[in-house]
């Protein structure tokens, strides 16, 4: 009797279960659920005004995915549950969430149900960039050796500056938690009825070191008095490596399901992180994975540990035991072409996409292509939720560069494609300035899957040529991997993530490869992106930041 793992991917507006073949690696099926509160930028469910920069979601969408895409991908591919060996899961991050002691959202609670900082503050949250600031600020006057590991900034996408925010301006709902936890844990203790953390999202996203822990109280102490024992109060439950086993389903995780009592349950991953082992066989030293959706996550494996400024962390065994994963990445780029479609296209043109069954970004994607690299005259900043990798600022704004009267809506499409292709570049080449090397480029995700276009861009851009992975739910695929790695052999599965890889990791034989001519014009439109990176980035010229200065005092 055939045996089966469930990955579950948690992404930024739905969550999609895939059933996989334990031995074969077959993607027997997969279902999806739409989260019905999305993010919410703009206001709570009761009409709660949000302030600038909020990105927040609701828990119980979540809990909505285990009830919904579960059964539906189980009586799909007419999978019995007793067949399923292990279930894991894959979780945006830094997605983070308050709760009481027996796992119960803040937000849940009646006292809190209309105070914004009792939802999940998911990933592109960026509430607490002040807090981010003064940490950085901080941790460099006490000379603190762990911000290297950063790239010497925090980020507004980690978890310390969020509880620091929520410690000083909502100090209530502070007292009344009793823990903080990312979202990947805690869906994982919905199944399992234990809480644990997992060591990827903890040593990425929350200062943790597999060797001296967190922070000392010192540190964060000299953040805030009252923030001294954060790490007892609000974050005190074992780390637990990736790839282990979590614990089972229990009655309520089996109600949630319909999955057997007893099912192995994987400890959470991050899902950038995840589709490495979903996307790559034989991953190994100097292979980058660009994990590309709404935004994109730069994945670079190595044997040494280099200080590399701009890097989002630096983790030992923090996307494959033995190696030093690396985690670069950008803020935006799939929520780019979704701007740009939803705000910026005439009618004409989505007149044309109906006529011909097709949607927008086909329709652009079609006139885009036949352009000549360099002919539109545009360059842009990508930059439009902030910036991830190499500045480590999401203060800062997008900008697009030499637009006329003759401007067309595919060249503005392709501009912003282009520039996300320089972000990566950037990526590349500020990891090898600092001696870690990048020989093989993969790509994963529905945009590297889908559009051929832009994958030829970034090859040409980049230099590199690039394999595409050969599923769409690399994350899911990933997860699927560390479920039957907690199922272990014994149950069916297998005893390391390497040996699962080698069986379920799906790659294609597609490889986009530089076209010369392409990449000479692509070199001197990088130079002009980097100039542009550098004055507007590096402080030369704060005009963004002043301008969102502005913005906010408008907004009052």
């Amino acid at each position: 009797m055939a045996k089966y793992v469930i990955g579950i991917d948690f992404g930024t507006l739905s969550g999609r279960a895939v059933v996989v073949n334990v031995k074969t690696g077959e993607e027997i099926g997969s279902a999806f659920y739409n989260y019905p509160h999305a993010v919410m930028d703009r206001e709570l469910p009761d009409g709660t005004k949000l302030p600038m920069d909020y990105a927040l979601q609701h828990p119980q969408d979540y809990l909505d995915v285990f009830k919904n895409a579960v059964p539906e991908v189980l009586s799909r591919t007419q999978v019995d549950p007793a067949d399923v060996i292990g279930v894991g899961v894959d979780f945006t991050a830094c997605t983070v969430l308050p709760v009481k002691a027996d796992g119960t959202p803040m937000c849940f609670l009646d006292k809190y149900k209309n105070d914004p900082m009792a939802y999940v503050m998911m990933w592109k949250h960026h509430g607490a960039q002040s807090y981010a600031n003064k940490l950085t600020e901080i941790a460099e006057q006490r000379g603190e050796d762990f911000m290297a590991r950063y790239g010497g900034k925090a980020s507004s996408e980690s978890m310390t500056p969020r509880l620091w925010q929520i410690c000083v301006e909502d100090h209530e709902l502070y007292e009344d938690m009793d823990y903080y936890i990312e979202a990947g844990d805690w869906v994982i203790w919905q199944l399992t009825g234990k809480q644990t953390r997992n060591s990827c999202a903890a040593g990425y996203k929350a200062l943790y070191h597999k060797v001296d822990g967190y922070p000392s109280k010192d540190f964060y102490k000299a953040l805030d008095p009252q923030f001294e024992n954060v790490v007892e109060e609000k974050l005190n439950c074992p780390i637990s490596p990736i790839g282990s086993r979590a614990g089972e389903i229990d009655t309520k995780g089996a109600a949630l399901t319909g999955l057997k009592v007893g099912t192995a349950v994987a400890i959470a991953n991050v899902d950038a992180h995840a589709g490495v082992p979903g996307a790559m066989k034989q991953a190994g030293p100097d292979q980058m994975l660009m994990i590309m959706g709404t935004s994109t996550c730069h994945m670079l494996i190595s044997k040494e540990e280099k200080i590399v400024p701009g890097v989002f962390g630096v983790v030992e065994d923090g996307i494959l035991p033995g190696y030093f994963g690396y985690e670069g990445g950008q803020s935006c780029v799939g929520d780019h072409f979704a701007w740009f479609v939803d705000n910026c296209v005439p009618e004409e043109y989505a007149k044309e996409a109906r006529a011909r069954g097709l949607n927008l970004h086909q329709i652009l994607t079609e006139k885009a292509e036949k352009m000549a690299v360099g002919e539109s005259g545009l360059i842009a900043l990508d930059w439009w939720n902030g910036n991830r990798s190499v500045l480590l600022d999401n203060d800062l704004t997008g900008m697009m560069l030499g637009m006329t009267l003759q401007t067309k809506p595919e060249e503005m499409y392709r501009a912003l494609i282009e520039a996300t292709a320089y972000g990566t570049r950037e990526i590349i080449e500020n990891f090898e300035k600092c001696g870690v090397t990048v020989n093989n480029l993969y790509a994963t995700g529905g945009i590297a899957m889908k559009n051929a276009m832009m994958m030829q861009i970034y090859a040409d851009v980049t230099r590199r040529t690039i394999r595409i992975a050969g599923s769409e739910y690399g994350p899911a695929l990933g997860a699927a991997v560390m479920a039957s790695v907690a199922a272990g052999a014994a149950e069916g599965g297998y005893d390391s993530v390497f040996e699962a890889a080698q069986v379920l990791a799906n790659e294609k034989d597609i490889l986009y490869t530089p076209n010369e001519e392409n990449a000479k014009v692509y070199d001197k439109l990088f130079a002009e992106y980097a100039i542009l990176h550098d004055y507007f980035g590096r402080g030369e010229n704060n005009v963004m930041k002043r301008l969102k200065v502005i913005k906010a005092e408008a907004a009052k």
